[in-house]
């Protein structure tokens, strides 16, 4: 990991919906002491258990949030792009993290510290609405993962993970491929189902010309297909 002290006015994403709600002077407050860090691929931001000392930002890369869970095994809770925050249920909650934050490809990610942060949020009425609807969507996507677990087949669910990730990360210059590559394992476990049993269902996926998978990455063919696949409703 390196550091960067670029200015926040420099930073790519520092203007997101999240920040760009703040009084000048406030984000400003935010610009003075936020730190910007690189990250490698595979490297850890923070560790499951551990205090939280602040919050991030993820500037550019990719990111994706774990959680340790029987016999050890890893269930990815939420995929993380640029201009998202991560941390900040265990800052504001003053807990430990719930997950792990760990890097998909390599990430610049901003830093801001848990008192200059605190101290804002009490201050600036329009930042912490947003973060109050953050936090309301984060809780109802949980809601609807947890329905859906319990309810929709594995078939829709790898169909409605595929449309997530394109969503989430979008695509490549081809219009088709989506833009983040992760492992068979690391897909199974965001659908919630078998290694063993997403390996065959992509394949099925594959051989009725919904996706094709050039080595590691997923080519969407027939997007209007995959979405009637996936049974979503409104």
């Amino acid at each position: 990991m390196s550091s960067d002290h670029t200015a926040c006015r420099y930073c790519g994403k520092y203007l997101s919906d999240i920040f760009s709600v703040s009084a000048p002077e406030h984000a400003e407050a935010i610009a003075h002491v936020k730190q910007c860090n690189l990250y490698k691929k595979g490297q850890v931001i923070f560790q499951e258990g551990a205090h939280p000392y602040g919050i991030y930002c993820i500037n550019t890369g990719k990111v994706k949030l774990s959680h340790s869970g029987d016999e050890g095994r890893d269930q990815i809770i939420r995929l993380v792009k640029p201009g998202d925050l991560i941390g900040y249920k265990a800052l504001i909650s003053n807990e430990p993290y719930t997950a792990t934050a760990t890097v998909l490809e390599d990430s610049a990610v901003c830093f801001i510290p848990r008192d200059v942060f605190l101290q804002v949020l009490q201050k600036d009425t329009a930042l912490s609405l947003r973060m109050m609807q953050i936090l309301t969507s984060e809780l109802r996507r949980a809601e609807t993962k947890i329905t859906h677990l319990a309810q929709k087949p594995v078939r829709e669910r790898l169909a409605e993970t595929l449309l997530t990730l394109k969503e989430t990360y979008g695509l490549e210059e081809d219009e088709q491929t989506i833009n983040v590559t992760l492992s068979r394992e690391e897909i199974a476990n965001l659908v919630g189902t078998a290694t063993e049993s997403a390996i065959r269902l992509l394949s099925e996926f594959k051989k009725e010309k919904v996706i094709d998978l050039p080595g590691k990455k997923i080519r969407i063919l027939r997007l209007q297909q995959l979405i009637k696949m996936a049974n979503l409703q409104d």
